[in-house]
């Protein structure tokens, strides 16, 4: 049975309606990092269950309890989860780990190395510089992850 994982990072504090509609259907929720506070993991919550990490500009009481890494398993696959990608500090291939999610950047990404996904969705929360706003979609089937991302016209 396919499994649907949600991703979205630097939301910064602004939860899109956009965003949360691309999202809707997920079976999980994912977010890389720099939340920007509780209400956009509440609006979350209510689509699905989450998973989500501190980023750089994640502080104070509300993201005490955000780890700054995650592992989120499904069937036949697990993934990592960190909010800057150059912090990672694993050999995600020898950990075990098919996919690593990270955000930091608020370029949108995917590619495969050393037979890892490597997914960013992007940023979802205020456009920075002139860099176009997203989410991303992981498709889990029998093992083998697909992605996508899903751009948001601002």
């Amino acid at each position: 049975m396919p499994k649907r994982i949600g991703l979205i990072a630097d939301t910064h504090g602004l939860l899109r309606p956009e965003a949360v509609a691309l999202l809707a259907g997920s079976d999980l929720i994912v977010h890389a990092g720099d939340v920007g506070g509780p209400g956009v993991l509440d609006g979350l919550r209510e689509l699905a269950p989450v998973v989500a990490v501190r980023g750089n500009n994640d502080y104070g009481a509300w993201a005490e309890s955000l780890a700054e890494a995650a592992e989120v398993k499904c069937p036949g696959l697990a993934c990592y989860v960190l909010h800057d990608l150059q912090e990672l500090a694993i050999n995600p291939a020898a950990e075990g780990f098919g996919v690593v999610v990270s955000g930091h950047s608020h370029r949108a990404a995917i590619r495969e190395s050393g037979g890892v996904l490597y997914l960013n969705p992007g940023s979802a929360g205020p456009r920075r510089f002139k860099l176009p706003v997203s989410v991303a979609l992981l498709d889990i089937a029998g093992g083998a992850p697909s992605a996508r991302i899903e751009w948001i016209a601002v």
